[in-house]
């Protein structure tokens, strides 16, 4: 409401009108930001990450990895809460990579939708072993 009384009253020209920020910009943002942090082999866990495997390999369904699968977002007027679910590599400290994952998103998802009140949620569903196959190579092989 503060800025469309800007532009009645003729304010600034970058406080006149309104912003919105759907909650897809913010989920990629959190997503690549997410998908930076060492130790992180996937996001998304289980039957996403199976879905989205065959959904990559499938003619005309978009082009590579899904910058979403495994994130979820609550996007308000100045707040976000990003829900995260990884897969780590095996050996790295969990509470390292989560620390770094929080500060990462966070740092990313402030500065590109300009939300001061962000919250990051990580939920770890799987750990990648040194010695076993992704599943969509698994897969690939079979077929």
């Amino acid at each position: 409401m503060t800025e469309n009384v800007g532009a009645m009253h003729g304010g600034a020209p970058g406080s006149r009108g309104r912003t919105t920020i759907a909650d897809v910009v913010v989920a990629k943002s959190a997503g690549m930001a997410a998908r930076d942090v060492r130790g992180v082999y996937a996001l998304g866990t289980g039957f996403a990450r199976s879905m989205g495997s065959m959904r990559e390999r499938t003619p005309g369904a978009g082009s590579g990895k899904s910058v979403t699968r495994g994130v979820s977002v609550e996007v308000g007027e100045a707040q976000a809460a990003i829900d995260l679910e990884i897969v780590v590599d095996y050996g790295v400290s969990i509470t390292d990579v989560a620390g770094a994952m929080r500060e990462n998103v966070i740092s990313a998802v402030e500065r590109m939708a300009g939300r001061d009140g962000v919250e990051v949620n990580i939920m770890v569903g799987d750990v990648k072993l040194p010695d076993e196959e992704d599943e969509g190579e698994e897969r690939q092989r079979i077929q």
